[in-house]
């Protein structure tokens, strides 16, 4: 009786290897594909320093191409979801990760702000997902953030839209 649950556990094995390969085969071809996406922007040291004129603390959802919000930017780790904070300053949005590379989406490259249910397969309550829209290069990009508190998302949200409405 113990092959038995012994082929069971070695198909079971198989099946999650080969899962996990396709999953590794396919991440590797989106990046393949998204190559020619610039590098964002570095957070210089003086947006650390200053005081911003918003500020929020929670999840970074990641970042999706404009026109398709299941299709994730897998490029510069900018499809990850993170823990983090955004902070809006008078030169753009600074996106701080948890365990990724941080970095800037400056004043010239913000599009558009909205708020929408999510992306790439997190999905809140209705306008639960702060959606900040800017170029990547020639690329129309979306950036998606899950603010903890509510204040921290309406103040966001005010700052934002004054910035890419300016």
């Amino acid at each position: 009786m113990t092959q038995v649950y012994l082929n069971y556990f070695y198909v079971s094995f198989a099946i999650i290897v080969a899962a996990a390969l396709m999953l590794w085969w396919g991440w590797r071809g989106r990046k393949r594909r998204q190559a020619g996406l610039p590098e964002p922007a570095t957070i210089v040291p003086e947006i650390i320093d200053a005081e911003p004129l918003a500020a929020g603390e929670g999840m970074v959802i990641g970042t999706v191409k404009a026109s398709d919000y299941l299709d994730r930017v897998a490029v510069h780790g900018l499809g990850i979801r993170t823990d983090g904070r955004i902070e809006v300053h008078d030169q753009g949005v600074a996106v701080f990760r948890a365990g990724a590379r941080n970095y800037l989406i400056t004043r010239d490259q913000l599009t558009h702000t909205r708020t929408d249910r999510g992306v790439v397969g997190k999905f809140v309550e209705r306008d639960g997902a702060l959606i900040i829209g800017w170029k990547l290069g020639e690329e129309s990009v979306e950036t998606a953030f899950r603010a903890r508190h509510a204040e921290a998302h309406e103040q966001l949200l005010s700052h934002l839209k004054r910035l890419t409405e300016e």
